[in-house]
């Protein structure tokens, strides 16, 4: 759609929506875009993956469930700080990093004793459940 068409789509017998569509915003550091549009009269806002940028950005690699080195997200998030550094030696309950969700913080700690290996984090880095945050060897 270009700036100013309008369409109107039903979503069921005798109801539609009539959709304006206003402008899209700038292209965000996740590859994000916000569409500024109106439903019915009524000004909204939606944030959508822009393909062509999505295209080109690097998708963070998944902890292994079976693999006890790999340390994933236990939630979607940023990462508030990162205690652990590259060959640091670390004991079992030892604070690794800090990641925050709606304004709480959680302290991710070394579930057993090892080295490590791998930081795939840094402070202020943007992770979805699941992501490889730390590796241990």
């Amino acid at each position: 759609m270009e700036p100013g068409e309008a369409i109107t789509a039903e979503i069921d017998p005798g109801k539609n929506l009539e959709i304006l569509f206003q402008t899209i915003g700038e292209t965000d550091e996740n590859g994000d875009v916000k569409v500024f549009f109106e439903l019915n009269g009524q000004p909204r806002v939606i944030r959508v993956p822009n393909r062509a940028i999505k295209a080109q950005t690097k998708a963070r690699p998944k902890a292994d469930p079976a693999n006890p080195a790999h340390i994933g997200a236990p939630m979607p998030g940023v990462i508030a700080s990162v205690t652990a550094a590259l060959g640091q030696k670390v004991k079992t309950g030892d604070l690794l990093l800090t990641i925050e969700a709606m304004k709480m913080e959680t302290g991710i700690h070394a579930d057993r004793d090892g080295v490590v290996k791998a930081l795939h984090v840094s402070a202020g880095s943007q992770v979805d459940a699941k992501d490889l945050m730390i590796e241990i060897e």
